[in-house]
């Protein structure tokens, strides 16, 4: 049976892949860079960095960037992308940083992989400045209820489904929460938030992808987050 969540396994396929797919090159991606905002001489965790496409244009806007993915294949397709410093890390587990390390914690569609996001966003905490901001990307509650054929959005709970990759299968496990469980982990963790976004698809998407621009002006697929210290 095929290994859940398998990254390494399929580290090439999914790479491409992210690079070019439109829910994210053309969805996610640019959301979360523009609420990342001004990185110019700042410094970016990038917590869950895959195969570095964010981490590429963080570093190429003037920022220092520290990566770090449980994928040890992704991380080496991150390393031949930019400079900056790239670290096998699971994010359920405390992390190698000093207090007040970073500026800003960026982490693109990793937290719907955790059970607790508590832990994690503790750990986001402490390693940020005072002041400093965490911007993060995580799958939109009603998307999940759409893909895993559910009607319980109050529930917490796992659901998986399967991504097709370079002529195989992906099996993907996620979990639901509702918004109330994530602003109760927002609270627990000693954020504040700043901003809650529902991006809109960039509008070249129309033109490239109209099937998907049409079901993105429509359908809400992630929601973003900008949390400050």
């Amino acid at each position: 049976m095929t290994e859940v969540n398998d990254y390494d396994g399929f580290a090439r396929d999914y790479a491409r892949n992210a690079e070019t797919n439109p829910y994210n090159a053309l969805y996610e991606r640019p959301a979360i860079l523009a609420l990342a905002g001004e990185v110019t001489g700042r410094r970016v965790l990038d917590a869950g960095c895959g195969p570095g496409v964010q981490a590429a244009q963080l570093a190429a806007r003037g920022a220092t960037v520290t990566g770090v993915d449980l994928s040890a294949d992704l991380l080496a397709i991150a390393r031949t992308r930019s400079d900056g410093t790239f670290l096998q890390h699971d994010l359920t587990e405390p992390m190698p940083f000093a207090d007040a390390e970073f500026d800003l914690v960026l982490s693109s569609l990793v937290m719907h992989y955790l059970a607790d996001w508590v832990p994690t966003l503790r750990e986001f905490h402490r390693v940020l400045v005072p002041g400093g901001r965490a911007v993060f990307s995580t799958h939109h509650p009603v998307m999940d209820l759409r893909a895993a054929g559910t009607d319980d959005y109050l529930g917490t709970y796992e659901w998986e489904e399967e991504w097709p990759r370079g002529g195989r299968t992906m099996r993907m496990r996620f979990w639901h929460r509702p918004l109330r469980a994530m602003f109760a982990a927002f609270e627990q963790s000693g954020f504040a938030v700043s901003r809650f976004v529902e991006p809109d698809p960039d509008p070249a998407m129309a033109e490239s992808s109209p099937r998907d621009f049409a079901n993105l002006s429509r359908r809400a697929q992630f929601l973003l987050f900008e949390l400050v210290r």
